[in-house]
């Protein structure tokens, strides 16, 4: 399945080195790669780096109303808001709050469009039950940030975002996948579950901190976005360099990212999926199809 390109795609990228920063080449386990977000890492200034730019390519260019499920720590929701979008931020708790938007150590993101800032609105609730919007109220839906594989019963909350999204609406999603499932549980010594993972109709995976995730396959997102009534527009990695090669180039240059950045935008519209993190986008039908005759 190839990935579509949409208008947006073209938009020049824009970096401007702040700041030199030199680390250390050092070794991580996957575990220490991706069960924390370290945002001081040089693979987390990228991984966000790449993640904002994916967003800003897939924001509309109208404004709109969005509806956030990616948590706190997602740096998203700013970017929408900066682009004259009305963004409803969904959290857990009323201690926490969106992060103001930070400006990436070596680089920035694609500059926001020139036009009136939009509006972050936090709302308290569940991102698994969305009981509290009414059905066809948002026009894109952003569940990144891994939220729909910390949903065990992820069919349940797609339906959801089904729901609330306007016919013609879109959802951005991003999940774990099966490549980081299986790194997991072979540093786990989970032999045994790991020779069953590769053909599991649903591969739940313990991480260090004592959740499990969902992992998928590009062929498993396919199936439960088509399941929740929505169409597949296009899946692919996340990221498909490792974190090893990101470190070791930054290391070597720290004025590398944004040529990073724009080399894993190209690599990432390819047919391999290898990533840690599948990124996908699903359009909810301009109508809504007749019910079956019993």
């Amino acid at each position: 399945m190839r990935p579509s390109s949409d208008s947006a795609s073209s938009r020049p990228l824009e970096y401007e080195a702040t700041e030199t920063v030199s680390e250390p080449r050092t070794k991580r386990s996957a575990s220490a790669h991706f069960a924390t977000s370290d945002s001081l890492s040089a693979y987390w200034r990228f991984y966000w780096a790449v993640a904002d730019a994916q967003l800003a390519r897939w924001l509309p260019e109208e404004p709109g109303r969005i509806l956030d499920l990616s948590g706190p720590e997602f740096r998203g929701a700013p970017r929408a808001v900066a682009e004259g979008h009305y963004v409803v931020t969904l959290l857990p708790s009323a201690d926490l709050r969106p992060r103001r938007h930070l400006t990436l150590v070596n680089g920035h993101a694609p500059v926001a469009r020139q036009r009136s800032p939009g509006r972050l609105h936090p709302v308290i609730g569940d991102t698994t039950f969305l009981s509290g919007f009414a059905s066809h109220t948002f026009d894109r839906v952003v569940a990144d940030n891994r939220v729909l594989s910390r949903h065990l019963a992820t069919e349940a909350s797609l339906s959801e975002i089904a729901r609330v999204l306007r016919p013609g609406g879109q959802v951005l999603l991003c999940v774990d996948s099966v490549v980081l499932g299986m790194a997991l549980l072979a540093e786990q010594d989970c032999w045994p579950e790991l020779s069953f993972a590769p053909s599991a109709d649903v591969l739940l995976v313990p991480w260090p901190d004592g959740s499990i995730t969902r992992c998928f396959t590009a062929e498993q997102v396919a199936e439960i976005v088509a399941d929740s009534g929505l169409e597949l527009a296009w899946v692919r990695p996340r990221t498909v360099l490792s974190a090893s090669t990101v470190e070791m180039m930054i290391a070597r240059d720290p004025q590398a990212l944004g040529r990073l950045v724009e080399m894993e935008l190209r690599a990432g519209e390819s047919d391999d999926y290898v990533g840690m993190h599948l990124l996908a986008s699903a359009r909810k039908p301009a109508a809504d199809p007749l019910p079956k005759q019993r």
